[in-house]
């Protein structure tokens, strides 16, 4: 079988990558989509509850951003460094990407925010990513917070004046490297609307890599490796998805992250139960679903694993209408931009 990444291009003009949030965050636009015809509609976010029924299940990842983009000086020369906190390793000890690389050798140590952080380079891996451990008074994660930046797409070259408008507002499990921006449109009072009305919540964690900025190089699809992510489905998940199942409601993934997390697990154990591990599957047309019903998800670039997701969950014909009418009437793309609901 061949799949090629030209087959899930789409022009995008420029003016619709949002570079700012909307406000207040459920104003969005959503596009609804039927999964089994392509029918669209036009709505809102802070519609959702109309969308759904009572015995849906929500299901959402609760991982939070770190501010993971730190700029700092070489100890002994005050040389420029950047580093970008990919994944925790151990105590304080991170595996990065640093630039320039060369000037990051095994034993070179680096300052951050005056001295509020140190580094000292432990590892050099194959792919040129650093492992360093952290020196720090007090906790690492507050230090990080005093010191670090947001780590916001390539794509976004505007300043975000408020930190937590790159957080879900139910974010809490620190370890993110880029937000699961398809929640990013819950407002607190939202999610009460829902509960209120019998629509059930559950969270998973996966810890988003950047990797899921990394483009698709190989022409054939099906030659693409994933990259590995961290993820936990809680046991009260796991029992609230069966239910949900067992009494006929549908199970929704809040996002292509809570997606992954919970097909993964129905993939390697044949049924939904507390798991945590590392995944990296890769989801493309022709993939069975196992577990979700829906999914709820921004506008995704063209050509990346996040579109041939999608193509795989609502046919690929579906998608790439729903995309060109997405452009045609101006929604907002990418990591800031609109929503889109597939049941």
């Amino acid at each position: 079988m061949e799949l090629l990444k030209s087959d899930f291009f789409y022009e995008l003009p420029e003016e619709l990558i949002a570079q700012t949030p909307v406000e207040p965050r459920s104003s969005s636009r959503m596009m609804c989509v039927d999964r089994e015809t392509g029918e669209i509609a036009h709505s809102h976010f802070y519609n959702l509850c109309s969308m759904l029924k009572e015995g849906d299940l929500l299901v959402m990842n609760d991982s939070r951003v770190i501010p993971a983009r730190l700029y700092g000086e070489k100890i002994d020369n005050q040389t420029f460094i950047e580093f970008l906190l990919l994944e925790q390793k151990g105590d304080k000890l991170w595996e990065i990407i640093c630039r320039p690389g060369k000037k990051a050798k095994i034993g070179t140590r680096f300052s951050f925010g005056g001295g509020r952080l140190i580094a000292e380079v432990v590892e050099v891996k194959d792919d040129g990513n650093r492992v360093v451990q952290f020196e720090c008074e007090g906790n690492f994660f507050t230090a990080l917070e005093d010191v670090g930046q947001m780590p916001l797409p390539p794509y976004i070259t505007a300043k975000l004046e408020d930190k937590e408008r790159y957080q879900t507002v139910y974010s809490r499990e620190l370890g993110s490297a880029a937000a699961p921006t398809a929640g990013l449109h819950f407002t607190p009072e939202m999610l009460d609307e829902l509960r209120s009305k019998g629509i059930k919540t559950a969270f998973v964690t996966l810890h988003v890599g950047l990797g899921t900025f990394r483009p698709v190089k190989e022409d054939n699809v099906l030659n693409h490796k994933m990259h590995s992510e961290h993820y936990y489905l809680p046991k009260e998940t796991a029992d609230l998805i069966n239910e949900t199942k067992k009494n006929g409601g549908r199970v929704i993934a809040v996002g292509t992250t809570t997606c992954r997390t919970l097909e993964s697990v129905a993939t390697f154990y044949n049924e939904i139960s507390e798991h945590d591990g590392y995944t990296d599957i890769f989801i493309y047309p022709g993939y069975e679903f196992k577990c979700i019903d829906g999914l709820i998800t921004n506008f995704h670039l063209p050509e990346s694993t996040l579109i041939m997701l999608v193509s795989a969950f609502m046919g690929y014909d579906n998608t790439m209408n729903a995309y060109k009418t997405a452009v045609e009437e101006k929604y907002r793309f990418f990591s800031f931009g609109d929503s889109m609901c597939i049941l």
